[in-house]
């Protein structure tokens, strides 16, 4: 009742070693006060008063048959209970014991419900049934799927055929003898084991995330979950997910899918973007197909690189290994949300993931983030990742919106990332007026969290260096008008324009703007881009009304000389909206309109 962590992991380390073993082998003196190992079949189990206190029951129960020890088990109060063994143990309590199908534990089964544990971890396959995971988690209760718990046990299995596929031609040829290979095995199991976990961490993050704003997205899970049953395998019965009036309760609950439900539908998303980019050419192209040897341990690749180039099942491995990462590093509705949007396909999603991750260094960002000390706290993190992924969003649109299609990925990594890659730092110290106080005001705030200043201040600015996107073609055009204006000089200009006229203020408050369903979010989407695209605009006719060099006050002067009787229009338009208070979708329209003038 009382156990010794130490003590009782060497005597069960000790009964493993044996070359065979029951509970009945537990060296009796090495149980805690009051407790005992009783076989199964025993009449009665005799309650002590440690056990009481173990089991949360009340004083007057001095015995348990053994079904109902294992009952009372289930119920105690714990932080963790671990299942993994056979049988189904939790069920919902709108679920009878005939539903479960598992006759054997109808004794011992409790309610979701009715746990007062905090976390349930799942080793075993179907210890409780989806509701009552579901029932569980809306209770509190932290729990994903079996599926996801114990992946790693299929994610090695797959691992270790995978290697001895590409090591089959080097022992038929006898360029690799058996002992030669089983050595090789053995010293590549800690990597093995590292690439793993990192899959199972990955997923796990990924879903941690999708938790801490699963209410805000249900509307947009709500139009995926209807996708994925008209197209693909997904049955809301049979994977219980909520069908349509499900979601509308959730809606006016102001609640989201739970850890469970949430966990299925990344595991749908995954198999259908899988399947559509393995019809595709996209695991051959280059760019992608470079990334196989990341899948397999550093000793298989560096002495046998023809093995691996070589696998037969190379373009799934590449394909599993591309919708892993674009899904956890983009959330399970990334994909979803540019098709919905620009029409965008899985193979174009794909591409515009990893032009944007590239450009904008997310990658080595999201890894900073994950090295944050537990001290800082989980919901940190979870909010620096959406930060990021505000980013992602924006310029993976960006990408696809005003780039050449399908994306050149090495060709728009190599355009990009140099000169963002050199302005990024600066943009803290470019912003201006209002941005730069909100800015300060954001990085602060993570700092009181816990968030190292440089990161802090990184992710306050984020969206603000989605603007270098524009810089960065703005660049470009004056170079093509023979003025070479260089980029710096742009993005000093772009970020004081925004502040000067007010396009901050809008944008804050597109984003504030309802959700709602899709034409709602089309509607910010159409807004928002019209803002920026006004200020890109704007920018590059400021630069050609005056000298390259000239101090940014300048430029912004000889651009208003130029345009001032509809610089008078518009600013009387805009003060008019502004003293409006609340600005709303037809107010913003109007913004977006009056700025969209001053630009030829």
């Amino acid at each position: 009742p009382t156990p010794s962590a130490a003590v009782s992991f060497a005597e069960r380390e000790r009964l493993f070693e044996l070359p065979r073993s029951s509970w009945d082998y537990y060296d009796r003196s090495l149980i805690s006060e009051g407790g005992g190992v009783w076989s199964r079949t025993s009449k009665s189990i005799p309650v002590s008063e440690p056990m009481r206190a173990a089991l949360g029951v009340d004083d007057s129960v001095v015995a348990f048959t053994p079904p109902e020890l294992i009952h009372a088990i289930l119920l105690a109060p714990a932080d963790l209970l671990w299942n993994g063994g056979v049988g189904t143990y939790v069920k919902s309590a709108a679920e009878s014991h005939s539903d479960v199908g598992d006759k054997a534990g109808d004794q011992l089964r409790v309610n979701g419900d009715q746990l007062r544990v905090k976390v349930i971890g799942e080793g075993g396959n179907l210890g409780l049934t989806q509701r009552g995971r579901i029932e569980f988690a809306r209770a509190g209760g932290k729990v994903n799927t079996d599926t996801l718990d114990n992946s790693a046990g299929v994610d090695c299995s797959d691992h270790e055929v995978n290697i001895k596929i590409s090591l089959g031609p080097l022992l038929a040829s006898g360029e690799l003898d058996k002992p030669g290979r089983d050595a090789l095995l053995v010293e590549m199991t800690e990597e093995v084991a590292a690439l793993v976990l990192a899959d199972n961490i990955s997923q796990n993050a990924m879903l941690g995330v999708a938790r801490s704003h699963a209410s805000a997205m249900v509307g947009v899970h709500a139009r995926l979950v209807a996708d994925l049953e008209s197209r693909a395998h997904l049955d809301r019965a049979l994977d219980v997910l909520p069908d349509a009036a499900g979601f509308v309760a959730l809606v006016r609950a102001g609640q989201g899918l739970t850890s469970p439900e949430l966990a299925t539908l990344m595991a749908h998303v995954k198999l259908d973007l899988k399947a559509e980019i393995l019809r595709s050419e996209l695991p051959d192209v280059a760019a992608f197909a470079v990334r196989l040897p990341e899948y397999f341990p550093a000793p298989l690749c560096e002495r046998y690189p023809g093995a691996v180039s070589a696998h037969p099942l190379r373009r799934e491995i590449v394909t599993t290994l591309l919708v892993n990462e674009m899904i956890d590093g983009g959330g399970i509705s990334f994909a979803y949300r540019l098709a919905e949007e620009l029409s965008a396909d899985a193979t174009d999603a794909l591409r515009a993931y990893a032009v944007t991750t590239s450009v904008f260094g997310l990658v080595a960002l999201w890894a900073e983030i994950d090295e944050l000390g537990p001290g800082t706290g989980a919901a940190v993190g979870d909010d620096l990742v959406r930060e990021s992924r505000r980013l992602l969003d924006r310029a993976a649109r960006w990408f696809l919106t005003n780039r050449p299609q399908p994306l050149a990925v090495r060709a728009e990594i190599n355009r990009f990332a140099p000169t963002i890659a050199e302005l990024r730092p600066r943009v803290p110290a470019l912003l201006a007026g209002r941005e730069a106080a909100v800015m300060t005001d954001r990085a602060a705030g993570l700092i009181r969290r816990g968030v190292p200043e440089a990161l802090a201040e990184r992710t306050a600015a984020q969206l603000d260096a989605y603007g270098l996107l524009d810089v960065v073609e703005v660049a470009e055009l004056t170079e093509r008008d023979g003025e070479g204006v260089r980029p710096l000089e742009v993005a000093e200009l772009y970020y004081a324009l925004s502040d000067h006229l007010g396009v901050d203020v809008a944008l804050t408050s597109v984003s504030a703007l309802e959700r709602g369903n899709r034409w709602h979010s089309l509607a910010r989407l159409a807004l928002r881009d019209d803002l920026y695209g006004s200020l890109r605009a704007i920018t590059l006719d400021a630069l050609r009304e005056s000298a390259p060099g000239d101090p940014v006050p300048t430029k912004i002067e000889h651009w208003e000389r130029a345009n001032a009787s509809k610089l008078g229009r518009a600013r009387a338009a805009l003060q008019a909206v502004g003293q409006a208070g609340q600005l709303d979708l037809a107010t913003l329209s109007v913004v977006s309109r009056q700025l969209r003038g001053l630009a030829r």
